[in-house]
């Protein structure tokens, strides 16, 4: 590889902190980081989740346990970052329910929009003094929330809390986008496709061990999405090849909602 290349590439020495990062993209995101030199604060509910991810991950890995749905669990993020400068923002963190259309009461949806769409949001707005320490004009501070391609295409699923909430994280981050700007930090979004995780696993589940379901079989082949996918995609939002970009959304999903 050229030093050019690697340089544009470069994110070791930087801090990242990666929320719901112990299972499914979270944890492929924490691993790609951490192999691309990048101190890595992981965040979940589970203590022994954090723990075994903290432990596999060696090197400078950090473990925080908290809850990004509610005030407390953003209260102890912060407080234990302190005043360390936070380069790379990950909002991971998510969870779909079932909110069919003909159902009653409303719980499953507030909790699929708080965790989804307001948790990233405050916990972007808690961390702005972190972000701003680790931030100068050519090298932005960045917060990457992780969308879905539910966002592009409503689907046949009756998932009405979880793509609502996905399209508000889209159109959260350009707004966070503009308005970022002057403060030195971008805000991008990705879009996954079908990844191995705990949201997926009963699409995955439906046929044969590893088989893609056909309505997830992508132009770019019949294959669930991997680390370097996601992982290479974040890596380049958080470089330098990334740093003049902002209020993007990046669909990682082999051409499903963008060409399919």
């Amino acid at each position: 590889m050229s030093i050019y290349v690697a340089g544009l590439f470069d994110v070791a020495g930087k801090r990242a902190l990666v929320t719901g990062a112990t299972s499914g993209i979270g944890r492929m995101i924490a691993r790609g980081l951490a192999q691309a030199g990048v101190e890595v604060w992981v965040v979940a509910r589970g203590a022994d989740d954090v723990d075994a991810i903290v432990g596999e991950l060696g090197g400078k890995a950090q473990g925080v346990v908290a809850d990004v749905a509610t005030e407390d669990g953003i209260a102890r993020i912060a407080e234990a970052l302190g005043d360390r400068p936070l380069h790379i923002l990950v909002n991971n963190a998510g969870t779909d329910r079932p909110t069919p259309l003909d159902a009653e009461g409303r719980e499953d949806f507030d909790a699929v929009l708080g965790l989804n769409l307001t948790a990233p949001f405050l916990l972007t707005r808690k961390l702005l003094p972190q972000l701003e320490g680790a931030a100068s004009p050519g090298d932005p501070a960045r917060v990457i929330n992780i969308a879905s391609i539910a966002a592009l295409n409503p689907g046949h699923l009756e998932n009405f809390a979880y793509a609502s909430s996905k399209s508000g994280v889209a159109m959260m981050s350009r707004h966070l986008g503009r308005h970022l700007a002057k403060r030195n930090i971008s805000c991008n979004a990705i879009a996954p496709g079908l990844f191995p995780s705990r949201l997926t696993e009963q699409f995955l589940g439906m046929g044969e061990a590893d088989e893609v379901p056909k309505a997830f079989v992508s132009p770019l082949g019949a294959r669930a999405g991997e680390m370097d996918d996601i992982a290479g995609a974040v890596i380049y939002l958080s470089s330098r090849a990334g740093a003049w970009v902002t209020g993007v959304l990046l669909p990682v999903s082999g051409g499903i909602s963008t060409v399919s």
